[in-house]
């Protein structure tokens, strides 16, 4: 993999919280806390984009003659059925 050399600027107080993290033992230096930040946004914009779509075909899908709770009991039979919820 390549790597790019990037240079940024910080606060005091961000600098701080930087050395402090890795300080406790949460990252053994910058990169790796930068890095590890970067990643979580990239899991974050992913999510947004699942929460997009899924809105996106919801409004596309038309009108229900479901009740609301017909809605929610399909939901999360779904979603158990996927094993993204546990049985209640």
């Amino acid at each position: 993999m390549t790597t790019i050399r990037k240079t940024i600027t910080l606060t005091d107080t961000q600098g701080n919280w930087v050395k402090s993290r890795i300080a406790r033992g949460d990252f053994t230096n910058d990169s790796e806390y930068f890095r590890d930040l970067i990643r979580r946004d990239q899991e974050r914009s992913a999510g947004l984009e699942q929460v997009r779509a899924a809105l996106l075909e919801g409004e596309q899908s038309g009108f229900s003659n479901r009740t609301p709770q017909e809605i929610r009991q399909a939901a999360r039979e779904r979603l158990h059925g996927e094993g993204k919820l546990q049985a209640q």
